[in-house]
């Protein structure tokens, strides 16, 4: 039998996991000092409800469940491969906590304030900081159609992300609604402009004659593609830019609203800048997104957006919803990577003992011990040498034996 975990998937050492629990429980304790609330939700969805909830490109990486008994063997005997599964594991938080709302809407408060800490699972190719199963960190807001919910949104995630030792990143934020007029005004039919929108998310990659050889590409309208080109080549431009050739003024206006009040809100101690070419992947986002980058580092740490229009699939109604999360396993990821220690934890401690030992004297001086230690019990070995050195190898700083109590040796912790 194989030992090591399926692709895409990771077995996590202690140390390892201390730190994620830590990180995990902090992220919990800022939002819930925020008034958030925790639910769960199954890993399992109905296949048609993930089917049809607009998740872009991650509608190609669900995990798909056979059918069980009679209704697999009938579904193989029609020879019907796409009515083989029935249900598909979750791809993300948002569609699973859009059903939960639809379906419990009558018992929970309005606005409705929610936290998922939970695992979700994408079947693409495995590549470093991106695996196949994985922990999302979100908090949503169901039931706000103003821009406060998205103030609220990052100023909590941005104090959580604090909180676990992140400095110097920058929240970017855009509007797909703006972004869209902007687009329609320079002359591209409303039904490419999500194909659209994807190429212009390009932008700080390939640049504006980037931009206009991939939408050439695509027989974009010559007329329109010059005229984005024209006016991206006059360098980065500002929200009132933007504004300036769309003709709703207040969706820039209530853009420049989030900025200037989450600017107030960080005191300095993170930034927030209008970024244009941000639109994000997800196909449910109907108007601001955010992204969260750190100096140093590739890649979104977190992000979000609002999303008005999920819910409504299941009731037939507009619910107004807006959610942010954070990126846990590349958070975690970094955080190792630059050695990251536990903040004030405890030194870890063995208490040895041998086989005649009283154990509940041993059990009793362990826990005399844990006001000072994190302490484990265990026999000793008859030799202790190699004992010792997997204790250090796992991350133990000291070891007691129980007939020299209370007598602390000091070990040199081998990473």
């Amino acid at each position: 039998m194989k030992t090591t975990p399926l692709k895409g998937m990771k077995d996590i050492l202690p140390r390892e996991q201390r730190i994620r629990d830590y990180v995990q429980g902090e992220i919990l304790r800022v939002y819930r000092a925020a008034g958030f609330e925790r639910i769960t939700t199954p890993i399992m969805e109905d296949l048609e409800n993930l089917d049809k909830s607009d998740g872009g490109d991650n509608l190609n990486l669900i995990f798909k469940v056979l059918k069980r008994g009679e209704k697999l063997e009938k579904a193989i005997a029609a020879g019907s491969e796409k009515d083989l599964a029935d249900m598909g594991l979750r791809y993300d938080l948002t569609l699973p906590l859009s059903r939960y709302y639809a379906a419990n809407r009558e018992a929970l408060p309005s606005p409705f304030k929610v936290i998922q800490t939970d695992r979700v699972y994408r079947a693409e190719r495995p590549q470093k900081g991106r695996l196949r199963e994985f922990v999302q960190c979100d908090i949503d807001i169901l039931g706000d159609e103003s821009a406060n919910a998205e103030i609220e949104l990052i100023d909590v995630t941005a104090r959580a992300l604090l909180a676990i030792g992140f400095s110097d990143f920058t929240v970017q934020i855009n509007d797909r609604r703006l972004l869209r007029a902007m687009l329609e005004h320079f002359g591209f039919e409303k039904q490419t402009l999500d194909t659209v929108c994807v190429t212009f998310d390009k932008l700080d990659k390939i640049g504006p004659q980037g931009v206009e050889n991939e939408l050439n590409e695509k027989e974009m309208p010559p007329q329109a593609v010059a005229a984005l080109k024209a006016f991206l080549e006059k360098g980065a431009f500002r929200l009132e830019d933007v504004a300036a050739v769309c003709a709703d003024k207040t969706l820039a206006e209530t853009l420049a609203r989030v900025i200037e009040t989450v600017k107030t809100l960080s005191k300095g101690k993170y930034a927030i800048e209008y970024t244009p070419s941000l639109v994000r992947g997800q196909g449910y986002y109907t108007g601001m997104v955010f992204e969260v980058s750190c100096a140093g580092f590739p890649g979104a740490v977190a992000g979000g957006g609002r999303y008005d229009e999920m819910v409504g699939k299941f009731i037939g109604q507009k619910v107004p919803a807006v959610g942010f999360s954070i990126g846990f396993e590349r958070i975690c990821s970094i955080l190792l990577d630059n050695g990251y220690e536990v903040p004030d934890e405890k030194k870890s401690l063995a208490l040895l003992y041998r086989p005649d030992a009283d154990f509940a004297d041993v059990l009793e001086k362990a826990q005399h011990l844990r006001a000072e230690y994190r302490v484990t019990v265990l026999a000793a070995a008859k030799k202790t040498g190699r004992q010792l050195d997997r204790l250090q190898q796992a991350g133990c700083s000291a070891v007691c034996f129980y007939e020299k109590f209370p007598e602390i040796k000091m070990l040199e912790v081998k990473q």
